[in-house]
């Protein structure tokens, strides 16, 4: 006698530990990189609404420590890539 294999046979997955909520919590690193860009997006505004450079009014203009500002704001960018690479990849890993 050969089995059926009937259209509507439930696959059930197992759990994949690696997906907990527990790996998809923001650490120091992950949340100062936030700041700093939500700092950057708010001066990108001001610039470009009203002119109003705030992190140069700030620090000076183009001074070192804006300079350092508008750094930490650059690496924070590139950081932001990698975690949306990471997690993009941990989600992709938990659907299939």
């Amino acid at each position: 006698m050969s089995m059926i294999d009937h259209p509507f046979t439930e696959r059930r997955r197992r759990h994949d530990r690696r997906s907990d909520a527990a790996s998809r919590k923001l650490n120091a690193v992950d949340w100062i990189a936030m700041l700093l860009l939500i700092a950057g997006g708010l001066n990108w505004g001001l610039i470009g609404l009203m002119q109003i450079d705030l992190i140069g009014t700030l620090f000076g203009e183009m001074s070192i420590a804006a300079r350092l500002v508008y750094l930490a704001i650059g690496v924070s960018g590139l950081y932001a890539i990698y975690t949306c690479m990471r997690l993009s990849a941990s989600s992709d890993y938990a659907t299939n």
